[in-house]
């Protein structure tokens, strides 16, 4: 049993680690939200060296109130973004959860070189998601020389420009594919924890294998699909390579990243970009408290 000196020794051992981790989350934060309130135009002669305050460590720049937070909400691409960043969380959650429960209900089956299925199924999630994007964007939906423009002329359709004209599915798609393996293999252990003798009770008893899904092994993944849903969340909420590769924003596909991505370096305007960062925040905390009251309480059982 751990003594009091030996507690104190143990926090005092990790205390530059956590003022570290404080210091690093804290700070950038603390900077987004003076900047936020303050007018900070790089490209017109605003400038943080001549402008510094060095007794209250802020950049004494022209404070502006809650301009650029108005500005931001105001302007007509914010809802649109949003509106764009939660359609592709929830396609790209849907489309991972159900496949990734398929997919693992096939992994589990006995077959012969199971081991190495299992590796090219994970590895897309080794991938960066800026490479992925562009081999799905050249090799995949290039109008000519796409894998499926050649698929569609073999069947004698006319080819489709899946970045121009299906824009928002392809995003999906592409995301999708990423995090698949992710949700694949939380799952996949998760049936590997279930009791053997509990389906084969219910197949003695003559229940069908749909009713034996549906009764047994899909309550029993509720918990790994609660997780699934929140970790997947926590990144999707802030997509971007795969955008910026593929579509730059065009036809449909700026989220609210992409959005405070051109305000600070497109536009140059810092302080409407880090108004739209302080909403990103605000947005991400919302959908956290909504799943883990919604889907969350699994955690609890």
């Amino acid at each position: 049993m751990a003594t009091k000196a030996s507690r104190s020794a143990a926090r005092l051992m990790m205390a530059p680690a956590v003022v570290l981790l404080l210091g690093w989350m804290l700070i950038p934060l603390i900077l987004t939200l003076t900047f936020s309130f303050k007018k900070f135009l790089p490209l017109r002669g605003d400038q943080i060296e001549s402008g510094w305050d060095w007794f209250t460590f802020f950049p004494s720049l022209d404070w502006v109130g809650f301009e650029n937070y108005g500005r931001f909400i105001g302007s007509s691409s914010f809802w649109p973004a949003v509106q764009t960043t939660l359609v592709i969380v929830l396609g790209v959650l849907f489309i991972t959860v159900v496949l990734g429960i398929l997919l693992a209900l096939l992994l589990d089956q006995p077959m012969w070189g199971q081991g190495v299925v299992r590796i090219l199924v994970i590895a897309p999630f080794f991938v960066m998601p800026t490479v992925s994007a562009l081999v799905w964007k050249n090799m995949f939906m290039d109008p000519v020389n796409g894998l499926f423009a050649h698929l569609w002329r073999f069947f004698g359709a006319e080819p489709i420009a899946w970045l121009s004209e299906a824009s928002l599915p392809s995003i999906i798609m592409i995301v999708s594919w990423q995090w698949l393996p992710f949700a694949t293999l939380i799952l996949l252990t998760a049936i590997q924890s279930l009791d053997g003798e509990q389906l084969e009770a219910a197949e003695m008893d003559g229940a069908p294998p749909l009713k034996r899904f549906w009764f047994i092994i899909l309550p029993h993944l509720s918990r790994a699909v609660t997780i699934v849903i929140l970790i997947q969340t926590i990144f999707l909420l802030s997509v971007f390579a795969e955008i910026f590769v593929t579509t730059g924003g065009a036809f449909g596909t700026r989220t609210l990243t992409y959005l405070i991505f051109q305000r600070v370096l497109e536009s140059q305007n810092v302080g409407l970009g880090s108004a739209g960062g302080v909403y990103a925040i605000i947005l991400a905390n919302i959908v956290a408290i909504f799943l883990m009251r919604i889907v969350g309480k699994n955690l609890d059982t």
